[in-house]
Formats: structure tokens, sequence, C-alpha cells
């Protein structure tokens, strides 16, 4: 359809000036900042908000973190640079990571990782600690204070910045001697406005790990915690926005490898196989094994090989997975019992996240309701139908937990609509269709 303009300059040239007519105007808001300061504008966080993706942080996912493409749109609405600790060209594959090289006869995807061009320079063993990897030296300036792996409760620990390579490569010192904890690190320097992502892992380390390798942090102390840590951020009436916890039993990483899939193929090979088993939570500390039911989730790294193969108990060997004596073990298995603890303690650690915000007048993304509803409904982004489902779905990366740059740039969305709405501002909303899902072979 022709624009009133077009017609215009058509009857301009017929001389047909007599010709009245309507224009439909789309307004779009001028960008403006509202209340808030834009010009020094901090990330802080963990994995997510460093750009980590598929089981890696690398420089094209430094490049697409969700603060770095909320920045860009900030420009137009008094946003000042905004620097991140890129690994260089020659080691941008940083830590390494996985990429998609194929799919399995069954329609099962093929991961491989990338070993080449990265930023390790080297191992150190930490006395009482363990084995910590080191990453090439980051200096100059910096915005983006994301580091995979930190729990709030690391925050204030001082030898924190010997024990995580990702926050010792940010620091001048080199592990062991560092003594800055985090916070001091992040508002060393004086800034304007902040986003705030902290808090995931003090969930999903207990969840990723089957709830046998990690715990979750105290409910009081995570209180603690997060309120000492936004005192400090808002310490010289800084604005800021922060993000609630996801359901970190809703990502791909519990929902994509099932009992019932599982069951399903043993009983193709074995009609006679009635149940999976697997070691679950009772109460407190004490597990026993029990049939497995479709509320035990299992995790995305787990071999399905296993099922079946011998192992030696009393009894003789007995197969992996489908006798009470040979349970699937706990890492790899987050139980029912398991589930409605995270859950639990991630419900009182967004409590804890939104009246702290509110205290202080802090715009607020939801993103565990943000987050579910995707999982429950989907979503559809410039015509695009996008879901929670691991690959296909297109917002989560090959580790199913953390994003794609599609993912992160609606993740920079939701947080843009949180800023506006609370402080009155318009930055405009990037272009989700403009950044990749996952990236096929």
């Amino acid at each position: 359809m022709k624009t009133f303009r077009s017609y215009l300059h058509i009857f301009l040239v017929t001389g047909l000036l007599g010709f009245a007519a309507c224009k439909t105007n789309i307004n779009t808001p001028t960008p403006s900042k509202g209340t808030a300061d834009f010009s020094r504008y901090i990330a802080v966080g963990n994995s997510l908000t460093a750009g980590y993706a598929d089981g890696g942080l690398y420089r094209e996912g430094q490049l697409n973190s969700y603060p770095s493409i909320i920045a860009k749109q900030m420009q137009s609405a008094g946003g000042g640079t905004f620097t991140q600790p890129l690994f260089n060209t020659d080691q941008a594959n940083g830590s390494g990571y996985l990429k998609l090289a194929g799919f399995n006869q069954d329609g099962t995807p093929k991961t491989e990782p990338v070993t080449s061009n990265l930023a390790v320079r080297g191992k150190i063993t930490v006395p009482g600690f363990g084995d910590v990897t080191l990453y090439t030296k980051y200096s100059g300036e910096l915005n983006n204070y994301g580091v995979p792996g930190i729990k709030l409760q690391h925050i204030t620990y001082a030898p924190y910045g010997n024990l995580n390579g990702y926050f010792e490569r940010l620091l001048p010192g080199t592990s062991p001697t560092n003594t800055t904890t985090y916070l001091d690190f992040v508002t060393a320097k004086p800034f304007t406005f902040f986003t705030d992502w902290l808090g995931n892992n003090d969930a999903l380390l207990y969840a990723t790990s089957g709830g046998a390798g990690d715990v979750l942090t105290d409910k009081a102390l995570f209180t603690q915690l997060y309120n000492f840590s936004i005192g400090k951020l808002t310490a010289t009436g800084q604005k800021g926005a922060v993000a609630t916890i996801p359901d970190v039993t809703a990502v791909p990483y519990f929902n994509t490898i099932t009992i019932p899939a599982i069951l399903a193929g043993v009983q193709k090979a074995n009609p006679a196989a009635k149940a999976l088993y697997v070691n679950a939570l009772v109460s407190g500390a004490t597990y026993a094994p029990r049939e497995a039911t479709a509320k035990d989730l299992v995790i995305l790294t787990f071999n399905t090989g296993l099922i079946g193969t011998p192992v030696a108990t009393p009894a003789g060997n007995l197969p992996y997975g489908l006798t009470p004596y040979t349970p699937i073990e706990n890492k790899y298995i987050l139980d029912e019992n398991e589930v409605a603890l995270t859950r639990d303690y991630v419900t009182s650690y967004n409590t804890t996240i939104k009246t702290a915000a509110a205290s202080k007048g802090l715009a607020i993304f939801d993103a565990y309701t943000f987050l579910n509803n995707v999982k429950a409904n989907g979503l559809i982004v410039d015509g695009v139908n996008l879901s929670s489902n691991y690959i296909s779905g297109g917002i989560f990366s090959l580790d199913g937990v953390h994003l794609t740059p599609r993912g992160y740039a609606i993740v920079a969305n939701e947080f843009i609509k949180a800023i506006n709405k609370q402080y009155g501002s318009s930055i405009p909303q990037a272009n989700v269709s403009s950044y990749n899902g996952v990236k096929f072979p």
C-alpha cells in the first residue's frame, strides 16, 4: 500500500491538489533518561551477566551479553561508554565451549568441545580448595562485572579472587595473593546506574549437581547479604534494576531427558522392564532407592547408555537403574523432593530480592515469572516462535542453562521495560530478530 507521502507526490506532479487525506501516525517516543542517569552503567552478576553460553565464556558470548545489549540501547538515552572484559581475538574462545556438530540418527544432538584459541594461562592448586584454572588477565576500564560461578555468599569473601579464575582475571593481583572482595571491586569506581542479577548460583549449583555436589545458601544469610549488597550499590543515590532468580528446575537442563522417555527406550529392547529406580531424598540428608516418576528430573548430561549395564552387587551383577539395588545415582537426578526444596529456597530468595528492591525504589525484572511463562506458553517475538525447548526453542544455549544471543536480547528487553516503567525513561528496545539462536553446523 502506498503511503500518504507517495500519494502527495503524485498529486503534486499531476496538479490534483484539491484532494484531502489523513495520515496514520505511529508515535515512537523520543529516547530519554527519565529520572535516571545512565552515564556510567555497571552490570553486577554471575555467568548470565558475563554472557556465558554453550558451557563456556568466550568472546562472541561476551559481545552478546544482556548488559552489552542494554548499554547499546541506552546510548540514545544518555548512556555512556560500556566496556567489557573481552577475550582478545587471538584467544577468542576463552574458556572453551560446546558447538553443535550434528545430529544422531534418532534426532538427538551431537556436541563437541571447542579447544583451540583458548585464553587459559595455567592452573594452580589452592591448599584446602583444589585446582583453579587461570585465564589471561584483563586490565583497563570495566563496566560488566559478571563473574561465572559466583554466589551471593562469595561477594564479601576476601579470598574469593584466588578461587575463581574468572574473577581472578579481572583483578590486578594474581592467585593466591588477592584480598579484594567482589562487592568492593564493583563499587570501587563511581557509577550512576546498575543492573544486579546475583543469586542464581545459590540455587542453581545445588540443582545441577543433582543435590549431591553443592548446597543451597541459607535463607537468612541470603537475605543478610542481598540487603547489604543493595545498600552498598545505592549508597550514594544510584538507581538501578534487579532481577529475580529463575525457577532453575524449569530450564532445558532438567527437562530434555525425561524418566518416561528413558523407560520407553528401555522397554523397546526389554518389554519386561517395568520401572527405573533412583536414589532419592527422603528427608534431611537421608536417601533411599525408589521407583522413579516423571516428577524426578534427569540432568542433560546423563549418559542414558548406562541404563542396563551390569553393576556388581552382593546379589551378583544387576542392571544399572533397573533395580532398587542399582539405582541411578543422586548426581544424575534432581528428585521430586529436591525439586520442591530448590523451589522453596528460590521463592524465599525472590521475596528478599523484591523487598530489598522496593525499599530502594529500584526497577524489578521478574525473571522467575517471565521464564516460567515462556516455558508454559512459548513466546512470539517479531513473528518468530520461541520456547524453552532445548536447541529448537532458540532461547537457551547448548548447555541447557545459559542463553543464546537471542535469549540475552529478550532478557535485555525485559530489563529495559522494567527500567522505563520505574524511571519514566524511554530506552528503545533491541531488535531481537537480529540476534542468533543456537548455531547449526
